[in-house]
């Protein structure tokens, strides 16, 4: 039983990792604050939701299972409204997303991409 236990929590502990880094690279990627924010509440949200549940596994019936499930269930409802209040923060600075630039530039014909896989604009 201990085996499948140590089995079971090495998983999720691994999954959260595998969550936290590919977040963490997709952080780097991102274009603007908003994909970025939406991206890093999600994956905040659930590598630390795999992890926590990994370490709750390690610990067993005990005080310290019970102080991280309630890490968790607050790490769960605080991570997306943290999320949500810097793009609103963002918004009211009248920081526009990426892609709307990307689309209103192209609507009024400035730097219209060609089509030809030159990045300038030019033919």
């Amino acid at each position: 039983m201990a085996l499948l236990i140590d089995v079971a929590s090495g998983v999720l502990i691994a999954a959260g990792c595998f969550f936290i880094l590919v977040g963490a690279f997709g952080l780097v990627r991102m274009p603007d604050v908003y994909t970025r924010a939406h991206g890093t509440s999600i994956i905040d949200t659930v590598g630390a939701g795999f992890l926590l549940m990994g370490l709750m596994l390690q610990a067993g019936w005990s005080l310290v299972t019970l102080k991280l499930l309630f890490v968790l269930a607050i790490s769960f409802f605080t991570l997306p409204v943290v999320a949500h209040a810097l793009a609103q923060a963002a918004l009211h600075e009248n920081i526009t997303p990426k892609l709307a630039e990307d689309r209103r530039t192209r609507a009024l014909g400035k730097d219209a991409p060609t089509g030809t896989g030159d990045e300038s604009g030019k033919a």
